[in-house]
């Protein structure tokens, strides 16, 4: 992939030090240095709530808003979508020997625990759901098979809520999969106990006209590790925002995601990590590709690195991949250190089309350009799918991708 930026995308980005110390590698390449509109810590600290009432209703103008077309929400932001018809979603488990999935109020002390939600959307998803869903895996449990939850949408207007607690030294792969069609608004609580490991996988793969906002925010605990993967395929418009805090020391945060934008699609990825407690760890990797007029891809990525957090380690990385003209990608990885007293920190953000000498090598041993050009895309995701790991998941990115590939000329 050729390291530059495309017309009519932007790659952009920020490091804000407080107090530069000789461990920062404050940045990697293909850093930009635009100011911040808004530091992270203010982002960060914006003042979360249950009420809806406590946010304003986005006009745009937010630095968190200004990238979203608001009126291909569906009123999810307005309020005016509570007030739609409800809609229906067929769930569908499968749950190894001694997981539970449970319907609770939102009076269960599990619900809440990760944290609370920092916008409008996620505040209404909670104020509005009806009963949440809490899947459970027993302390000291070591799953050898993943726990699935199918979630098909069936029209209308929705607002869900899922806990997944992964209690102390317990270790489990949970595959969370969306197909189908409505207007779906949701808060996904990830607890991650002391020792706990947890691969949690969010497939978006909803049908072309479906409308879908998620926070997932998770909480770490002591020496625990969380791997999240966000794979986003299909929808009109989908829009997620993966949270990491830390509960104690020695927790580690892997975020992966994988995305692919066709024409007219807006996929908007936003991730905020805070490092508030010390000998945490964090590693976040990005890749999108896009084909297609008016296909759009957001990517922002949020490191606060507080003052308490000595000894944090963190890198962050989105590349994309622009197909076809009439693409556009604003990809703006922001990074925020308040102590010098770390491992490391930095970010990287590429985007690019097509390297013309790797096609032009493919092309001279007999490989014919559009064969070349799905060559050079498989190469640029399966890296990516690799390092995910998630041995069931590997043979259906692959295929999806090369569905997608179909449509590359």
């Amino acid at each position: 992939m050729a390291e530059q930026n495309t017309t009519g995308s932007t790659t952009a980005g920020s490091i804000e030090v407080g107090t530069a110390g000789a461990g920062a590698q404050l940045a990697g390449p293909g850093t930009g240095r635009t100011a911040v509109q808004q530091p992270i810590d203010a982002r960060v600290a914006v003042k979360p709530s249950y009420d809806v009432n406590d946010f304003p209703v986005p006009t745009g103008r937010e630095e968190d808003w200004r990238f979203t077309p608001l009126h291909r929400l569906a009123g999810l932001h307005d309020g005016t979508a509570a007030a739609a018809e409800r809609g229906e979603n067929k769930v569908g488990f499968s749950l190894p020997a001694g997981v539970t999935a449970d319907l609770v109020g939102r009076d269960d002390a599990r619900v809440g625990r990760a944290g609370k939600p920092v916008d409008r959307v996620a505040a209404q998803a909670f104020s509005a759901f009806e009963q949440a869903l809490v899947v459970t895996v027993p302390r000291d449990a070591v799953l050898t098979e993943p726990v699935k939850v199918d979630v098909h949408g069936e029209g209308g207007v929705r607002f869900d809520h899922l806990v997944i607690e992964v209690q102390p030294f317990a270790e489990a792969v949970v595959v969370l999969s969306h197909t189908g069609t409505g207007t779906r608004a949701a808060n996904v609580e990830l607890l991650v106990g002391d020792g706990a490991k947890l691969t949690f996988v969010s497939v978006q793969d909803w049908e072309r006209d479906a409308v879908h906002v998620a926070q997932h925010t998770a909480l770490v605990g002591r020496d625990a590790s969380l791997k999240s993967v966000v794979v986003t395929f299909g929808g009109d418009l989908v829009r997620l925002h993966p949270r990491v805090t830390y509960a104690a020391a020695g927790g580690e945060a892997e975020l992966f995601g994988l995305y692919f934008a066709d024409a007219g699609q807006h996929l908007e990825h936003r991730l905020q990590i805070d490092h508030d407690t010390p000998h945490c760890r964090s590693n976040v990797v990005y890749k999108g590709a896009l084909q297609g007029q008016d296909a759009h891809a957001v990517w922002v990525g949020d490191v606060l690195i507080r003052a308490a957090a000595e000894g944090t380690d963190t890198y962050e990385l989105n590349r994309n991949l622009v197909l076809t003209d009439g693409a556009r990608v604003d990809s703006i990885p922001n990074l925020e250190i308040e102590t010098g007293e770390i491992v490391g920190a930095g970010h990287a953000s590429a985007t690019g089309r097509f390297d013309d000498e790797q096609l032009f090598y493919l092309q001279s041993r007999g490989i014919s350009q559009e064969e070349a050009r799905r060559l050079v895309v498989r190469g640029f995701f399966a890296e990516l799918v690799q390092q995910i790991g998630v041995a069931d998941l590997h043979d259906h990115l692959m295929e999806k991708i090369e569905a997608e590939l179909a449509g590359v000329a």
